[in-house]
């Protein structure tokens, strides 16, 4: 977001990461004070008009001043799309700008540390871990290099300057004291490109972590309308494929024993009687056939009741349009979450449906237990089972045990012919607090 509004704001700027770049106009403007000339002691500063004038009668360091505009214009288009060798000669540019600093302000260095740092953070925008180290050790080293040949003054007597060493100390305290000047600067200067490697580092990586995030957020949220999607059409075309076949397959009985009444009615009443009996039966299947599927197709299935009452109605409706018996075993359980109680009502309602087509049954019972680690569902029937291992592929198997799955839990089905039918499901504690 940061990004495409300072885009927005400014079409020419090909920063990566805005805020850095903030970061680097601070360090490069440390860079560009240190770089101006200070005032000799003993003196009231004055401003030349004229750059050989300078600050204080010293010459201001146009050179160093440039180097610092050039590096601050190449951070304007960084790019983290550039191949490997321009990423190189990129940082390679950066580190000959600092240097130049140097060769250009004379004794005064104080700019180089603070354009170190600002290749550094240009390097963790351009680099994996490891080109930010290498970059890291290249401007310890050269820093280090820097304090050296400052050191080599103090250290070579051809070059060291009397006037300006200190009367009351020896030659030798002197350069003990440079020397642990020279010591604590670097172990200074390397804390702190560490503090700098590690931030940048931290801000990108929390950067890319919340781009993943929101990315991974946008599939899932694809994933979840296209599963929904496909749910939808799943249980349209279950429903197409139930009413199909036994409304459909109902209605075509009826309408054959219908015609078997016109054509035994004026000849055998007896025999045409069987027959409209016959058809009444099935139109009474047939309606309880489209009732059921109606209650499949209700939106939301709990219609803003409790998953107890909305159990409690569905056994009720069943045991009314079938005339099976039905006990039902529902403890004072906790309130459920909606989608978890969406899934159970699903599955006795699916299960509720095959026993009402297939099973024959006389008795149906429903036990609900929970516990502080799981919920248990059990229903069993007393009608005419079934071998599982022969009913691998039906629609509602398969879907009570998907539903039962994406609960994280687990769905058995024990049934054997002539021994009736056992559903079991295990819900972890997990899938529904």
């Amino acid at each position: 977001m940061e990004t495409a509004t300072a885009l927005r704001r400014w079409p020419w700027l090909k920063h990566p990461f805005p805020l850095l770049l903030y970061l680097e106009w601070v360090l490069l403007g440390i860079a560009t004070l240190t770089a101006l000339p200070t005032p000799f002691p003993g003196r009231r500063p004055r401003l030349r008009r004229t750059l050989e004038g300078g600050w204080g009668g010293e010459h201001l360091p146009l050179g160093v001043f440039l180097c610092i505009a050039a590096l601050g214009i190449l951070g304007l288009r960084l790019s983290s799309q550039r191949s490997q060798t321009q990423k190189i000669l990129f940082t390679a540019l950066g580190f000959g700008l600092s240097w130049l600093t140097i060769l250009w302000g004379g004794q005064r260095g104080n700019s180089f540390p603070a354009l170190l740092l600002v290749v550094v953070v240009r390097a963790c925008l351009l680099f994996p871990w490891k080109g930010r180290l290498v970059t890291a050790t290249l401007a310890f080293g050269s820093f280090v290099l820097r304090l050296l040949l400052g050191l080599r003054r103090f250290l070579d007597p051809d070059l060291a300057r009397p006037e300006r060493m200190p009367r009351n100390l020896s030659p030798e305290q002197v350069q003990g004291a440079v020397f642990n000047l020279t010591l604590n600067s670097a172990l200074l200067f390397g804390l702190v490109l560490v503090f700098v490697l590690m931030m940048v580092s931290a801000i990108l990586t929390e950067r890319q972590s919340r781009d993943r995030l929101s990315l991974a957020h946008e599939k899932l949220r694809r994933y979840a309308l296209l599963i929904e999607n496909q749910a939808t059409l799943q249980e349209r075309n279950r429903i197409a494929r139930e009413i199909h076949d036994s409304v459909g397959h109902s209605l075509t009985a009826q309408s054959i024993q219908l015609e078997n009444v016109a054509l035994w009615l004026s000849e055998d009443r007896q025999r045409a009687g069987e027959h409209l009996q016959k058809a009444r039966r099935l139109g009474k299947e047939a309606l309880q056939n489209v009732r059921q599927s109606v209650a499949t197709l209700r939106q939301p299935p709990l219609q803003g009741q409790s998953f107890r009452d909305a159990i409690q109605k569905l056994m009720q409706e069943f045991e009314r349009t079938t005339g099976i018996q039905t006990a039902i075993h529902l403890p004072a359980t906790q309130q459920l979450p909606t989608e978890i109680a969406i899934a159970l009502y699903r599955i006795v309602q699916e299960a509720m449906t095959n026993v009402a087509k297939h099973s024959q049954a006389t008795e149906v019972s429903l036990t609900l237990t929970q516990s502080s680690t799981a919920l248990e569902l059990i229903m069993e029937d007393n009608g005419r089972g079934f071998d599982p291992t022969q009913n691998t592929t039906g629609f509602g198997l398969q879907s009570m045990r998907e539903r039962a799955e994406a609960l994280g839990g687990s769905f058995d089905l024990t049934s054997q012919p002539g021994r009736g039918c056992r559903l079991h499901l295990n819900i972890p504690q997990g899938g529904f607090r």
